[in-house]
C-alpha cells in the first residue's frame, strides 16, 4: 500500500512544482506586473546580534567580503541593539575589508580629529565674543570723549547706530525655521548665501593638516587660499582681526541658525532612546554650557542634552564642509544618528558618510535637487504614462511637489523606525556599489533588484504611483498634489514602500538608470 502511494505521491509534487512555475512566469511576464523577489517573500527577521557576529573572522573580518552582511540588511534591516556597530560600516566610515585592529585604529584617529573641529568652533566663538567686547568698549569711550567735548550726536544719529551694531550676528528666528518646512521655505534657505560667503567662509578656516586631509569636500583653489593665509592667533593687529572676524561671518550666522533649529527638535527620538532619554539634569546643562547653548529653561534635560549634542555636532561640520555649512534640515537629517550613536565623535564621521551624497541637497546651485526630481519625474514617466500625462496637464511634471521628500529624505513623513529602516537599506545599495560588489554579485542572481545610489528617488516615486488613482480622479493642481504628500506623514507602511521601490529598479533600472 506505501509502495504504490509512493509514485503518486511524487507525481503530486511535480505538478505542484509544475503549476506554481507557470504561474510565476504568467504573472512575471504581464506588462507592467514585473516583481521583485521581495514581493514574493515573506520578511523574516532583521539581521540580528548572534547573526551580525557569526559574520567575522577570529580577526574582525567579514568572511565573505560583507556581501551576506549587505544582502541581509537591504532585504530585512538591522536590529536596534547592534545599530551603532552596524552603521559605521554601512555610512563608509569603515571598509567592509577592515579588521578589528584597523577599526581601533582608524577611531583614535578620528576621534583625535574631530576633537580638532571642536576646538576650532571655540576658537571662533571666543574671537567674535572678544572682539565684539573690544567694539563695545571702543564705543562707549568714543563716546564719552565726544561728551567730553561737547559733540553730542542728536537722538536720531543714536538711533542708528544702534541699530547697525553687530547686524550680522542677529537671527530672526521666526524667518529661519519652521517646524514644518514647505518646499518653498527650504528652497529660500538653500538660496540665502552667496557664492561670495561661501568662498570667503573657505579661506578662514585653518586646521591641523590631519582634517584638511580628511576633508574631501574642499576645492583645490580654495585649499591654496588657505595655505597662504595660516596666521597665529597670538599677536594679531586690530585691522587683522577684523578681517579675520569678517571671513567667520558665515559660521557665526550657521551657529545661531543651529541653536535655535537645535532647541526646536521634535520629542519623536525619546521613547526610541530610554538611556539617552533618562540623562541628568546636571549633565544636560553642563553639556549645554560647554556648547554656549542658552535659552532652554522650558526643556527637560533629555531635550536639553539632544540640543547640546546636535549644536556640537553641526557646528564641527560648517568647518568639516564651509563649502555646504548649515542649512535648515540639516538637523533633521542628524537627530536619528545622535539618538543611535552615543558618542559624539563616532556619531560626527557617521554624520559626514551620510551627508557624502545628502550634502548636494543643501547646495546653492541646487543641480543635486533638480536632478533628483527629474529623475522621480522620469521613473513615474516610465511607469505610468497616464499618471505622467496627468501631471502634465497640471504643470506638475518636473515634480517639485516631493522637494521636501528628496531634501530631507522623508524623514518628515515617516516615523522615526520607519526612517531608519528606510535609510539602512539605502545605505546598504551604497556600501555594495562603492565596495564593487554591485555587479559581481546581485547580476548573476535572476530576477533580483541591482543596488541603485537612487533607492530613495524609486522610494518617492513608489509613494506617488501608490496614490495615482487619487491624483488623477481628485487633484486638479500642483498645490493639491502638494498637500497629499505631506499629509502622507504616519500613514506609509515603509516595506511596503520598499518593496515597490525595488520592483521600480528591477523592472526600470535599465530605462532609467545614467550608464
Amino acid at each position: 500500500m506505501t509502495s504504490s502511494n509512493q509514485p503518486n505521491t511524487m507525481l503530486y509534487t511535480f505538478i505542484s512544482t509544475i503549476i506554481f512555475l507557470m504561474h510565476f512566469i504568467f504573472i512575471v511576464s504581464l506588462p507592467g506586473h514585473l516583481k521583485s523577489p521581495w514581493a514574493l517573500s515573506k520578511r523574516r527577521q532583521a539581521l540580528s546580534p548572534e547573526q551580525w557576529r557569526l559574520l567575522f573572522t577570529l580577526e574582525g573580518r567579514f568572511h565573505d567580503g560583507g556581501v551576506r552582511f549587505l544582502k541581509k540588511v537591504r532585504s530585512e534591516g538591522v536590529a536596534p541593539s547592534i545599530r551603532a556597530e552596524v552603521w559605521p560600516f554601512l555610512l563608509g566610515v569603515y571598509e567592509l575589508n577592515s579588521s578589528e585592529d584597523d577599526r581601533c585604529k582608524l577611531r583614535i584617529k578620528k576621534r583625535g580629529e574631530y576633537d580638532k573641529l571642536r576646538r576650532r568652533c571655540q576658537q571662533i566663538i571666543e574671537f567674535n565674543n572678544n572682539l565684539k567686547v573690544n567694539e563695545v568698549g571702543v564705543a562707549n569711550k568714543s563716546g564719552k570723549d565726544e561728551n567730553n567735548n561737547n559733540n553730542v550726536t542728536g537722538s536720531a544719529d543714536t538711533e542708528e547706530d544702534s541699530g547697525r551694531e553687530s547686524p550680522r550676528n542677529e537671527v530672526n528666528p521666526s524667518a529661519e525655521y519652521s517646524d514644518d518646512p514647505t518646499s518653498a521655505l527650504l528652497k529660500k534657505d538653500l538660496s540665502s548665501r552667496t557664492a561670495t560667503d561661501v568662498n570667503t567662509s573657505t579661506t578662514d578656516l585653518n586646521s591641523d593638516s590631519s582634517v584638511e586631509e580628511s576633508r574631501p569636500f574642499t576645492s583645490t583653489e580654495n585649499n591654496k587660499e588657505k595655505g597662504s593665509e595660516v596666521t597665529s592667533n597670538e599677536n594679531i593687529s586690530t585691522t587683522e582681526a577684523q578681517i579675520k572676524l569678517t571671513k567667520k561671518e558665515d559660521f557665526i550666522t550657521w551657529q545661531q541658525i543651529i541653536r535655535v533649529d537645535a532647541i526646536r527638535a521634535n520629542r519623536e527620538w525619546i521613547s526610541y532612546s530610554p538611556a539617552l532619554a533618562a540623562v541628568s539634569d546636571e549633565r544636560a546643562r553642563g553639556f549645554a554650557e560647554a556648547v554656549g547653548l542658552k535659552d532652554y529653561s522650558n526643556l527637560e534635560p533629555c531635550m536639553i542634552f539632544h540640543a547640546a549634542r546636535l549644536v556640537a555636532l553641526l557646528e564641527a561640520y560648517c568647518l568639516y564642509d564651509p563649502e555646504v555649512g548649515y542649512c535648515q534640515g540639516m538637523s533633521d537629517l542628524l537627530s536619528p544618528i545622535i539618538t543611535v550613536m552615543t558618542e559624539d565623535d563616532e556619531a560626527f564621521w557617521c554624520f559626514v558618510g551620510f551627508m557624502k551624497k545628502a550634502r548636494y541637497n543643501f547646495k546653492l546651485d541646487e543641480v543635486g535637487i533638480r536632478r533628483q526630481l527629474s529623475k522621480v519625474s522620469m521613473i513615474i514617466k516610465c511607469k505610468d504614462s497616464q499618471l505622467f500625462k496627468h501631471l502634465e496637464m497640471l504643470q506638475a511634471e518636473d515634480c517639485f511637489f516631493v522637494y521636501r521628500m528628496v531634501v530631507v529624505l522623508f524623514r518628515r513623513e515617516l516615523t522615526f523606525e520607519q526612517t531608519i529602516c528606510l535609510w539602512e537599506v539605502m545605505w546598504a545599495d551604497q556600501a555594495a556599489i562603492r565596495a564593487g560588489i554591485r555587479n559581481s554579485v546581485w547580476s548573476r542572481i535572476r530576477h533580483l533588484a541591482l543596488p541603485t545610489e537612487d533607492l530613495l528617488l524609486y522610494a518617492i516615486a513608489a509613494s506617488i504611483l501608490q496614490r495615482r488613482k487619487l491624483i488623477i480622479e481628485r487633484y486638479c493642481s500642483m498645490d493639491e498634489i502638494m498637500r497629499e504628500c505631506n499629509s502622507m506623514a504616519g500613514h506609509l507602511d515603509v516595506w511596503k514602500l520598499l518593496d515597490d521601490a525595488h520592483n521600480l529598479v528591477f523592472s526600470l533600472h535599465d530605462k532609467v538608470e545614467t550608464p
